[in-house]
């Protein structure tokens, strides 16, 4: 049987800090573009605030005033539904690259295995082939199991995309009929 040399222990190990790297900077870059995404909607929303309130100084009457109410409800719903799109846009492409990562790590790894259990059973002793071939299936078995996993995980993942996108839309449109109906009373 083969076992790891310390040059290639150390090789492993030093793969592995810059994986580690790589991902620690993926989760970083997709915490900035959060902390860019809130800085514009503060910004934004304080903009906003000083023009709102200085329309509400202006409001002669009441009917202005509910005008006002009617006309800023609407763009606040679809502005919370789209920076909810964009939140969701940036953790879901930051999850993505990990799970690329991920992924190769872990194609990369099984290469390694099955390397290591080729060099086990050219170098096993007469009278093993059972045991090579149930380590075998057992690794087959493995694989497969995983490939099922990330295909769930993938479904999943469409899922949930596509009932945010649904709540968004209907979000959307909810306050879009509020607002009509509100302007036809």
């Amino acid at each position: 049987m083969s076992y790891l040399t310390p040059e290639q222990m150390m090789a492993a190990q030093k793969a592995n800090v810059e994986i580690l790297f790589g991902l620690t900077e993926k989760a970083f870059a997709g915490v900035e573009k959060l902390v860019e995404l809130n800085l514009q909607v503060a910004k934004t929303a304080m903009a906003e605030v000083a023009d709102t309130t200085k329309a509400a100084m202006s409001v002669k009457d009441a009917q202005e005033l509910l005008a006002l109410q009617q006309a800023l409800l609407q763009p606040a719903a679809e502005k919370a539904a789209a920076y909810g799109r964009h939140v969701y846009d940036i953790t879901a492409a930051t999850n993505a690259e990990v799970t690329k990562v991920a992924e190769a790590q872990m194609a990369d790894s099984q290469k390694k295995f099955m390397a290591m259990v080729d060099t086990a059973v050219k170098n096993a002793p007469a009278g093993t082939e059972n045991a090579v071939t149930l380590v075998k299936s057992a690794v087959a078995a493995a694989n497969n199991a995983f490939e099922s996993v990330q295909k769930a995980a993938k479904q999943a993942a469409d899922v949930a995309e596509a009932n945010i996108q649904a709540v968004t839309n209907t979000a959307v449109k909810a306050s879009q009929a509020q607002a009509k109906s509100r302007r036809a009373a």
